[in-house]
């Protein structure tokens, strides 16, 4: 299933995608759904669909194929409502991959001349809720700030269940499903921070994400999609997800040692090469941009560049 949230009247709708191209309301369709599954169903939110657990899935699955052959025709909403990044207010900050495809870290070592290298270990930073923002909605450049903004396209992986110290032949038992992040980066600003990644990464508008939520029995495999970023038309990063040095289930359990994982908590896996600042010459963001970031099976996640 795809599941996103909709801007509806101003006010966030957590919808699930029909086959048609409409949107439903789920939660005006679960009157009758019993139990804690009914309970969370009713509230509206991903957050809470997620932290119900299979139960609530497998009624929201009765629902769309209900749906799927003609019934709950008022709870059908059009998709020209405004999208939200379908966890629009996360509980945590986002967590963050760094270096995780080699010809990226190799793009980077002929940019800045330096040698880096592939670390024993994942390199992990995050990004603020502030940050967040929705398919549609503005990547920010703050002129006082920064005005070298680049992008990253990103896999990123949606937890379902808790979890610490999880194996890794039980880390995808506790993913709900994937999404897209582009995670947006002040280029200057992280080098005058000494090279630390959580500033030049955490402007407002620096973490698109969406456009929804595949669940993650509608991904066959993970680490075989193609990923891929466009500006203004022009392929910038094109890539696979198999080339992670770091793959899945070695993030999940490597962030969960002693660390506990929980329900919508949001890892961004890394990016391919082909970023901004790698370029001859190095090409930013600029004001009126168009940015969209493409993963197979997923989608596309489309924004625009704006000043604040």
């Amino acid at each position: 299933m795809k599941l996103a949230t909709l801007a509806v009247g101003g006010n966030p709708m957590a919808v699930v995608l029909l086959s048609n191209g409409a949107a439903l309301n789920y939660a005006a369709c679960a009157w009758d759904v019993p139990g804690e599954a009914g309970d969370a169903l009713r509230t509206g939110t991903l957050q809470a669909l997620i932290d119900a657990g299979p139960d609530a899935l497998d009624a929201l699955r009765e629902i769309v194929e209900a749906a799927e052959n003609g019934s709950y025709r008022d709870a059908r909403i059009s998709l020209d409502n405004p999208f939200l990044a379908p966890l629009h207010t996360p509980r945590k900050n986002i967590f963050c991959v760094g270096r995780n495809y080699a010809e990226h870290i190799a793009e980077g070592e002929r940019a800045q001349n330096a040698k880096i290298g592939i670390t024993e270990h994942p390199v992990y930073f995050t990004k603020p809720a502030t940050a967040v923002v929705g398919h549609g909605g503005d990547v920010l450049i703050f002129p006082s700030v920064s005005e070298k903004i680049d992008y990253e396209v990103e896999l990123a992986v949606v937890i379902g269940t808790t979890g610490r110290d999880i194996p890794k032949d039980r880390a995808f038992a506790h993913v709900f499903g994937y999404t897209i992040l582009n995670d947006i980066t002040a280029r200057d600003v992280q080098r005058r921070h000494g090279g630390q990644y959580f500033k030049g990464k955490s402007l407002d508008g620096s973490c698109p994400i969406g456009p929804w939520i595949v669940t993650a029995d509608e991904i066959t495999d993970p680490q075989d999609l193609s990923i891929s970023l466009s500006v203004n038309g022009e392929l910038r990063q094109n890539g696979w997800t198999h080339d992670m040095i770091f793959d899945i289930p070695t993030l999940i359990a490597s962030l969960s040692e002693g660390l506990t994982l929980e329900p919508g908590d949001i890892i961004a896996t890394g990016t391919p090469s082909g970023v901004g600042y790698a370029m001859d010459p190095p090409q930013y963001l600029k004001p009126g941009d168009t940015v969209i970031c493409d993963i197979a099976n997923i989608g596309q996640l489309k924004n625009t560049v704006r000043v604040a």
